[in-house]
């Protein structure tokens, strides 16, 4: 098939929208903050269709599998994953801020910071601690409820039960299995649609941010956004490279594969916005629709390697601008609340600020009013955290689909080698993602 022209390829009109962005925020900052709506429109867009997709993913994956101890496994398996990677990103974090110490010489007196504009963060933490609250959250009120809400979770629990019945069903449910196969096909092709709109939401996104947080904000606190991108980088190229070498691909290959879903989220600024495309690319990559359904929606809950990075660097900083001394054993059970509250977040923007917030709130050494000093940069950061959030989610599922010995060998060298207009990226399909329902397939 013949190749497109270069600037009808997606990743290169998504580039251009956000340097245009960039450009009009800074320049014409008024207009550029009237743009927000169409960053706005998109997520929503994009959140609309993430509940169906999920649903119809989840469900078709276990319902191909047959087999219970087969589910349980891959999320066993999910799991354990999900804590080292989220123990070593907050470790890293931790190490980073006394290596790069980003918070020292600003010598500010908390007595002096106005807490207002935080409270509204510490209050939200407040009402969404505890693991009590968590667990009640995940469990919806209504099958419809779990749809319409636009929560991953409550849809991932839905679609697990009604996958696991259509397994134990075996043929009888064959009827339901097809449709809901069709009608993944059917959600995906909007999938295609939606995201031919990213350009211009990330052009809007990106031309609110500059516009109304403007460059010059940033410049005071350069050494924090410099120690936390460049933590996260680290931590991208040498855990998650490590990782991906020993499960025989890699790293940078897969980034270049999913350089789209990065350019979205680098424009929105959440790592939600790209979930159903990388969900789409990962099965096409050869991991099982299973394996897929389970972990990427598990992930966004469990597995945010940015945020966990962000937080323990985040804490540090703060009590090292407020000369507040925290000691070892102050540190360690900072890491040990953050690996609680980290598992409340999502890939929204804003989240892992209101989960800083709840980590504070339990360690009350650092005072929660020193969040203010960094509430103004905090979205120039966001890109960081969802940008190391689906790296690590789209690893994960690659290493738990070897784990299990499900993953298409033949089909990641062929994704992985493929060049960037390349036949077979995914704006030349025409077809919904091949159905990989059976987890063993090799």
């Amino acid at each position: 098939m013949k190749r497109k022209p270069f600037y009808k390829v997606l990743y290169v009109q998504v580039l251009f929208a956000i340097a245009a962005g960039v450009l009009l925020g800074h320049f014409a900052p008024h207009e550029a903050v009237a743009l927000k709506p169409l960053g706005d429109m998109f997520i929503k867009l994009v959140r609309m269709i993430i509940g169906p997709v999920i649903f119809c993913t989840v469900v078709t994956g276990i319902a191909g599998m047959q087999d219970m101890k087969k589910v349980g496994r891959v999320g066993g398996k999910a799991l354990l994953y999900f804590e080292v990677a989220s123990t070593l990103a907050l470790a890293i974090g931790l190490v980073a801020a006394h290596v790069l110490k980003p918070g020292s010489g600003f010598n500010v007196d908390p007595a002096t910071l106005d807490a207002s504009a935080v409270s509204s963060y510490a209050a939200q933490a407040a009402h969404g601690d505890g693991i009590v609250a968590f667990v009640m959250h995940a469990i919806p009120d209504t099958f419809a409820g779990a749809m319409t809400q636009g929560d991953i979770l409550p849809v991932l629990v839905i679609a697990m039960l009604f996958g696991s019945a259509l397994a134990v069903l075996g043929d009888k449910a064959a009827p339901v299995t097809n449709l809901v196969e069709t009608l993944s096909k059917a959600f995906f092709r909007i999938v295609h649609m939606i995201t031919s709109l990213a350009p211009i939401g990330a052009f809007g996104a990106m031309a609110f941010t500059i516009g109304r947080y403007g460059i010059v904000s940033l410049l005071p606190m350069l050494k924090l956004i410099g120690s936390f991108y460049l933590t996260a980088a680290l931590f991208v190229a040498i855990v998650l490279g490590l990782i991906a070498r020993m499960c025989g691909f890699s790293l940078w290959r897969f980034l270049v594969y999913i350089r789209d879903e990065l350019l979205i989220v680098l424009g929105t600024s959440t790592s939600e916005a790209a979930l159903p495309q990388l969900m789409e690319k990962l099965e096409r990559l050869g991991c099982p629709r299973g394996v897929v359904g389970l972990v990427v929606p598990t992930g966004y809950s469990f597995n945010l390697d940015g945020t966990n990075i962000y937080m323990t660097l985040a804490v540090l900083f703060l009590a090292q601008a407020t000369n507040t001394h925290l000691t070892v054993t102050q540190e360690i059970t900072l890491l040990l609340v953050t690996m609680l509250t980290s598992k409340g977040s999502t890939g929204v923007t804003g989240a892992g600020f209101i989960t800083l917030a709840a980590s504070l709130s339990v360690v009350p050494t650092v005072p929660v009013a020193a969040m203010v000093l960094i509430l103004g940069i905090d979205r120039f950061m966001s890109e960081c955290r969802a940008l190391t959030n689906i790296v690590g989610n789209g690893v994960a599922s690659i290493v738990v689909s070897a784990w299990e010995g499900g993953l298409d060998r033949d089909a990641l060298a062929a994704a992985l080698g493929r060049r960037a207009n390349d036949s077979t990226d995914p704006h030349f399909e025409t077809t919904a993602p091949a159905q990989n329902t059976d987890i063993e397939k090799a």
